[in-house]
C-alpha cells in the first residue's frame, strides 16, 4: 500500500510538471508559441513587420524585407528647372499640336520620375513606336514613346476620321508606312516644342534619329543606368493617348546645375552683396612697399663685424631702376628721383607683367 501510495505522488507531481511546461511554452515571449525544440514561432503580427506590411502603405517601402527589395530602385532628385521646362513644353505642344492636326487638342503632364534603362525597356506596352532623338548640344540620346492609342488616333484624324468613332485598332500587325510617316511627323513638331522648352535654358536642338517598333533596337544606354521619365497624356475630345519622354542621367548631365535652378539665372554659391563688400574692403587696404636698389650676400661673420662709417659696394650704377617689392613679391620697376623734399620712383612697367615674370621665374627649377 505505501509503494501504491509513493507512484500516485510521483504520478500527480510529473503531471503538474507537464502542465507548467505546457502553460510556460503557451506565454513565452509575450503569448508567442514555441517550437518543439525550444525555438520560439513567430506570430502574424512578427511576420508582417519583418516583411514590412505591418505599417501603413506609404511607410511599407522603409521597412522589412520590402526596404531590401525596394532599394534597387532609383529616387527620383528634385530637379525645379526639368519641372519648369516641361511644363512650358506642354503648353508649346498644345499650341503646335493643335496647328498640326486642326483638332482641339489638349496636351497635360502627368508625372516625371526616376527609372533604370532597363525596367523602362521591359514595361514599354507593344505595340509602340518608339523615336530615338539625338540632343546634339549634349552629345547625348534619348527616347520618345507613343503608345498604339495615340498612334491610330492621330492617323485617324489626319486622314479624315469622323468626330465620335473611336479609332480602329488591328491587332498583331505591324505600322504601315503611311502611318509610321504621320507620326514621325507628329514627333518631330513635339522635338521642337521641347527645343524650344529648353532655348531660355540652354540652346538645345532635338533630332529624330531613328524610329523603332521593337524595344531590343532602341538601346542608348545600359540596363542599370539610371534616366527620367516624363508621362505626357494627349488629349483629342474624345480620343488620344500617352507619350513618354525618356532622359537618361548621362544626356542631362551637363546642364544639372541649370536644372537644380529654383528659378531662372540663379547662381549657386555666391553672395553678390558679399562680393562688393571684399572689394571695397580690399581697395582700402595698406600694404607695405619696398623699393629695392640692389640686393647682395654676405657671410654672417663679414655682417657681424660691420662698424660705422663702413662702405658696402653694391653691384648697381645709379641710373639703374629698383624693384617695387610688397613682402618677397616683386611688383614692378621703376626709376628713383626727387619730388620737392621727397624721394620718389617713377613706375616704368605695368604691374601685371612684373609679377607674372616674377612668379614664372620662380616655377623654373
Amino acid at each position: 500500500m505505501a509503494g501504491a501510495a509513493a507512484t500516485a505522488e510521483e504520478d500527480d507531481g510529473s503531471d503538474l510538471s507537464a502542465e507548467w511546461a505546457a502553460a510556460a511554452e503557451e506565454t513565452d515571449s509575450g503569448g508567442a508559441p514555441a517550437a518543439a525544440n525550444g525555438e520560439r514561432i513567430l506570430n502574424q503580427d512578427e511576420i508582417d513587420s519583418l516583411l514590412g506590411f505591418a505599417s501603413g502603405e506609404e511607410d511599407a517601402a522603409r521597412t522589412g524585407m520590402r526596404a531590401i527589395i525596394n532599394s534597387a530602385l532609383v529616387s527620383y532628385e528634385r530637379l525645379p528647372m526639368l519641372e519648369v521646362v516641361f511644363d512650358r513644353v506642354v503648353r508649346l505642344m498644345t499650341t503646335s499640336l493643335r496647328n498640326f492636326t486642326s483638332d482641339n487638342v489638349e496636351v497635360s503632364l502627368d508625372s516625371i520620375s526616376s527609372i533604370r534603362f532597363g525596367d523602362y525597356l521591359n514595361s514599354i506596352p507593344l505595340p509602340a513606336i518608339i523615336a530615338v532623338f539625338r540632343a546634339q548640344q549634349l552629345d547625348n540620346f534619348g527616347l520618345m514613346t507613343v503608345d498604339s492609342s495615340l498612334i491610330y488616333s492621330v492617323v485617324d484624324v489626319l486622314l479624315g476620321g469622323r468626330r465620335g468613332a473611336a479609332a480602329m485598332r488591328v491587332e498583331g500587325r505591324p505600322y504601315t508606312t503611311i502611318e509610321r510617316m504621320l507620326v514621325t511627323r507628329m514627333i518631330e513638331v513635339m522635338l521642337t516644342d521641347t527645343g524650344q522648352a529648353f532655348a531660355p535654358l540652354t540652346p538645345v536642338d532635338f533630332v529624330l534619329d531613328r524610329i523603332e517598333t521593337n524595344p531590343r533596337f532602341a538601346a542608348i544606354a545600359r540596363p542599370p543606368n539610371a534616366a527620367i521619365l516624363i508621362k505626357l497624356r494627349i488629349d483629342m475630345e474624345d480620343r488620344g493617348g500617352r507619350v513618354e519622354m525618356l532622359l537618361p542621367h548621362a544626356t542631362l548631365e551637363p546642364i544639372r546645375k541649370l536644372l537644380l535652378q529654383q528659378f531662372m539665372g540663379e547662381k549657386f554659391g555666391r553672395d553678390n552683396i558679399w562680393e562688393g563688400h571684399l572689394a571695397t574692403e580690399l581697395w582700402r587696404t595698406k600694404v607695405e612697399v619696398r623699393a629695392v636698389l640692389d640686393e647682395m650676400n654676405a657671410p654672417l661673420s663679414k655682417v657681424l663685424n660691420l662698424k660705422v662709417g663702413e662702405t658696402l659696394m653694391l653691384d648697381a650704377a645709379p641710373d639703374e631702376a629698383v624693384v617695387l617689392k610688397c613682402g618677397d613679391v616683386a611688383l614692378t620697376r621703376g626709376k628713383v628721383g626727387r619730388i620737392n623734399q621727397s624721394v620718389a620712383v617713377r613706375v616704368e612697367q605695368p604691374l601685371e607683367s612684373v609679377a607674372r615674370a616674377a612668379m614664372l621665374k620662380g616655377r623654373e627649377p
